[in-house]
């Protein structure tokens, strides 16, 4: 294969966009992540969650930031997603 072969062929990366619902650890949030599914029998709507846990290398997001979070490799036993991108600030009350 040629160079400009290889650089095409790029790895697909899954981003999810999520609440970031605790920060109590060091370089780790904990991200939520909610979406929304048709009931296979009843024909409802309804939300389904996951928590993952993400790599924040400078402890910059805090509770209740919307971000956008990116699979990688394993950095821990339950981390194997980072923290790409800042989407919203949370809503100071």
């Amino acid at each position: 294969m040629s160079d400009t072969q290889t650089a095409k062929a790029s790895k697909v990366v899954r981003a999810l966009t999520g609440r970031v619902i605790s920060d109590k650890m060091n370089k780790t949030v904990t991200v939520l992540i909610e979406r929304r599914v048709r009931h296979p029998l009843v024909g409802k709507i309804v939300t389904r969650s996951k928590k993952y846990h993400a790599h924040a290398e400078n402890n910059e997001y805090k509770l209740g930031d919307l971000v956008t979070i990116e699979e990688t490799r394993p950095i821990s036993k339950t981390k194997a997603w980072k923290v790409t991108k800042l989407v919203e600030r949370a809503k100071n009350v």
